[in-house]
């Protein structure tokens, strides 16, 4: 995770214990998601930070799900959130469950009610709400708060057994009404939820609050450094009131800035909006900022990992530019992705003097790569090329194909414009040109030098294809922030589908997890809905960042 300028303060701290003997110089970290939903790029910081000092420091980390809360979480998300973690990159050592401790944790709550520092509250969320007070008055104590130590147990012992309903009792911790940290003001650590969990089932009616669970969760792993976002800044005075009053192993937690990123929304609540008014075509749309969605659009978590080390490790927060994460993504795949060709607003192109049924041209598969070989393109006398390749009146400096004019097709000949044809409302449909023997590509004699190079497709070996083009998801920089609805400033111009477009033979053979550029067209992935009979492939990124040209 270190950059050129040194060490960040995390490895610092690390460095630091390791050398003074903390832990018997042992690293053991945790990444602790709520399975209430798909990771998305937010949390891929965290993976890299909890994961990368672990392996840095020759450490290990868990996984554990936080699933205290069995209204909002499912099993589909446990699997999605194993997924993503794996196609970063990553591996924990041992996979557990905050459901796992709840035998544990319930036992803690009992140990706490024994020494007076919990109580069963019979108030409302209203009441306790109000009681609390505000953030420059203190707190009243609640009218419950005085209960026996017997009564105490009693009551919790029958919260356990299912005697009352959800909301009528809630089990607080005793801290301190007037504290000017607001979440010691009696925090409620028990709530009562009749749901089915989706791995106790219906064992338990009683869950634990997040701050009562997550902190002695990391002790009972012996966590050493449980790594967070800065908004669990407030929250750790509670982490470590808990810990220091059960006795139990002292886990420290360390807090960093989060990634906040432009033009996206990184709330689950948010983005489960979009999915459940299908504002977008599920979690894994290729224009969400979940791990999925971006796995989807053809991002590679070496992109994502090497954007994550640019972002770097810092307390202070910072929006990050979209710019920067596409930039990433392009620099990982102008080394890797196949080169390819594909015309996705095609217009005939007839080479009248071309005589063949067709020849076969040697094409790079990718420049960047020593070893990546060549392909064999069928070239022949009926193409496809752009329609904007073409110009019926050329400007000065248009470099490309009209009336006249002289361009390369790309691996093939120079060709020169003789003329065009119209339909009876004025529209082009068909170029003419004559092609130049002796300018075949890497056998040149023609002496002729030329400006321009188009990709093109054969049209008899051409195959149709449909073609997704995603842009920004949102308008505005900071929707979330902006006054009014946070939907209303999606963009509508974020997903584009071009249904003719046509693309070289070669890609009848494409794979799902391939990159392919399309030459002077930008990088893309074939879609996982894609079938032999429609092809569909999704543009990851343009090849330059248009988007901050055209602001």
């Amino acid at each position: 995770m270190s950059t050129e300028k040194g060490p960040n303060f995390l490895e610092e701290i690390i460095a630091n214990d390791i050398s003074e003997g903390k832990n018997d110089g042992r690293v053991l970290t945790r990444f602790p998601p709520e399975p209430n939903g798909y990771l998305h790029i937010g949390h891929s910081k965290a993976i890299c930070i909890s994961f990368g000092l672990a392996q840095e420091f020759n450490g290990d980390t868990n996984l554990r799900f936080d699933d205290t809360n069995p209204v909002t979480e499912d099993t589909e998300y446990v699997e999605s959130i194993k997924k993503d973690i794996a196609w970063l990159g990553f591996n924990w050592k041992n996979e557990f469950y905050a459901s796992d401790y709840f035998e544990q944790l319930y036992e803690f709550a009992v140990t706490l009610i024994n020494k007076g520092l919990a109580y069963v509250d019979d108030s409302t969320s209203e009441e306790i709400a109000a009681l609390k007070g505000t953030p420059t008055e203190p707190g009243k104590d609640s009218p419950y708060r005085s209960r026996s130590i017997a009564e105490n147990l009693d009551l919790f012992t029958r919260m356990r057994a299912g005697a009352f309903k959800d909301g009528e009792k809630v089990l607080r911790a005793k801290v301190d009404m007037t504290s000017n940290n607001m979440l010691l003001r009696d925090p409620i650590i028990y709530r009562i939820k009749h749901a089915h969990h989706h791995r106790t089932g219906n064992k338990w009616c009683i869950y634990p609050m997040y701050d009562f669970a997550h902190g002695q969760s990391d002790s009972i792993e012996k966590i050493t450094h449980s790594l967070c976002s800065l908004e669990f800044e407030l929250h750790k005075p509670l982490y470590n009131w808990f810990i220091e009053q059960l006795g139990i192993f002292p886990s420290k937690q360390y807090e960093f800035a989060r990634l906040n990123l432009n033009y996206t929304v990184m709330s689950k609540r948010k983005l489960l909006q979009l999915v459940n008014e299908k504002l977008v075509n599920g979690w894994d749309d290729p224009r969400m900022p979940t791990l999925s969605g971006m796995r989807r659009r053809g991002y590679t978590p070496e992109s994502i990992r090497n954007f994550i080390d640019k972002v770097g490790v810092a307390r202070r927060e910072n929006i990050i530019d979209l710019s920067l994460l596409e930039f990433c993504v392009r620099e990982d795949l102008n080394k890797k992705a196949l080169r390819m060709m594909a015309v996705l607003d095609p217009i005939a192109l007839e080479i009248e003097n071309y005589d063949l049924v067709e020849e076969f041209l040697p094409l790079e598969n990718n420049p960047e790569d020593e070893n990546g070989g060549h392909r064999m393109v069928p070239f022949s006398r009926n193409l496809w090329i752009e329609r904007d390749d073409f110009m019926e009146e050329p400007t000065k400096k248009y470099f490309r194909l009209g009336p006249g004019l002289k361009v390369r097709l790309k691996g093939a000949y120079i060709i020169e414009c003789t003329g065009f044809e119209k339909d009876a409302d004025g529209n082009v449909t068909k170029i003419k040109a004559n092609y130049i023997p002796e300018s075949k590509s890497g056998h040149d004699t023609s002496g002729i030098n030329v400006k321009g190079t188009l990709h093109w497709v054969s049209a008899a070996h051409a195959l149709n294809a449909e073609i997704h083009i995603y842009d920004r998801l949102f308008q505005v920089e900071d929707p979330a922030r902006e006054d009014g609805d946070f939907k209303s400033f999606l963009n509508p111009e974020s997903l584009t589908i071009i249904e003719n477009a046509y693309v070289e033979p070669a890609l009848a053979e494409a794979k799902t997890g391939i990159a392919y550029q399309f030459i002077r067209k930008g990088y893309f992935c074939l879609d996982q809905d894609s079938t032999p009979e429609t092809l569909r492939f999704n543009r990851t990124v343009s090849l330059k960042d248009n988007w901050a040209k055209a602001q």
